[in-house]
């Protein structure tokens, strides 16, 4: 399976409008150069117009001035966000003043793009913390309808083919909320499906809420939590396919998942794993990925309204450029639902 070769197909054939905000940063006008070249996706690049064609020029991109540059500082149309900007934060305290000096901020003017409809998605992280990634997108873009949590979801890629969907499984939540409450954890559990479909190309995501216990083997209050949220997950997405509370064994082997849970349509055939919390989420997929030897891809964002993702300050320029393209495939699935 060439998961990633899939993904920058799905891009090139509906090319999405995505904001880089660290416009001159060298990976990212790395990614940005390959993603431009190839059809990946239509790119604006936030920042300097001459800082950031001279680091093209040194680095020998070609395409760089093929993308769309928008200097924050020197935006003909910065009244019109920071009176968007007013609108949507005046009700917290924010003045008109203090809008006009967020529009200067990349961050701030990519999620403002995307509000304005001028963009599709945004990809960073490069420089910034995840935190000062996510403000102002829950600020500006905030979460979907029916979600109040922001998650992220792991594409790991085992080589063991038998298990999920032809050896790749989705895992969430895995880079944001670190102990979900029932209800945070159905919302995890809906948007690790949708990423499943969006960015994976499930068709038929199958859920399953993992725990110490499979189906009351175990009593404690934390697989009480995992049983309310496979409740409320059906409640907030009837058509959800979802089973819980499973061991990972059960929800992943079908012998293993008929013995100790029979009768359940997912255990033995899950290839969307939902966690209880992230301390397991991050512990389980970096002993798959080291120990197993499986390809771990991402975290993917998820639970805003409109595609941002983060990327890890130590982040490749593969790195980006593959986080460019699946930007782009939640940016399709978005316009679509």
């Amino acid at each position: 399976m060439d998961l990633i070769n899939d993904i920058i197909e799905r891009a090139k054939a509906n090319p999405q409008r995505i904001v880089l905000p660290e416009g001159d940063e060298e990976r990212t006008l790395r990614a940005a150069d390959r993603a431009i070249a190839e059809k990946v996706a239509d790119i604006t690049l936030l920042g300097n117009s001459d800082k950031i064609l001279a680091v093209a020029k040194q680095c020998w991109l070609p395409n760089i001035e093929k993308a769309h540059i928008l200097d924050p500082d020197n935006n003909p149309r910065s009244e019109e966000y920071a009176n968007l900007l007013y609108e949507l934060r005046k009700n917290k305290g924010l003045t008109l003043d203090e809008a006009r000096q967020l529009v200067r901020n990349p961050l701030y003017l990519g999620c403002l793009l995307i509000k304005n409809g001028d963009a599709d998605g945004q990809l960073a992280g490069a420089r910034n913390t995840t935190g000062n990634v996510l403000r102002p997108a829950l600020q500006i873009i905030k979460t979907a309808p029916g979600i109040t949590c922001v998650s992220g979801a792991m594409l790991i890629i085992s080589k063991e083919k038998q298990y999920g969907e032809g050896g790749l499984v989705v895992m969430g939540d895995v880079a944001v909320t670190p102990v979900p409450d029932a209800k945070q954890l159905a919302e995890i559990a809906v948007c690790t499906a949708r990423t499943a479909k969006a960015v994976a190309g499930f068709t038929d995501p199958q859920v399953a809420m993992l725990s110490f216990s499979t189906k009351g083997s175990a009593k404690h209050e934390v697989v009480d939590k995992v049983v309310e949220a496979t409740r409320l997950a059906r409640e907030l997405d009837p058509t959800l396919k979802i089973d819980g509370e499973l061991q990972a064994d059960a929800a992943l082997v079908p012998s293993v998942g008929a013995s100790k849970a029979p009768g359940s349509t997912i255990a033995g055939h899950a290839n969307v794993l939902i966690v209880p919390n992230l301390e397991v989420g991050n512990i389980s997929y970096k002993l798959v990925q080291r120990l197993g030897k499986a390809e771990a891809i991402g975290p993917v964002l998820q639970g805003i309204a409109r595609p941002v993702n983060d990327l890890s300050r130590g982040c490749s320029v593969d790195d980006v450029y593959k986080m460019i393209a699946i930007t782009a495939n939640q940016a399709i699935a978005a316009k679509n639902d």
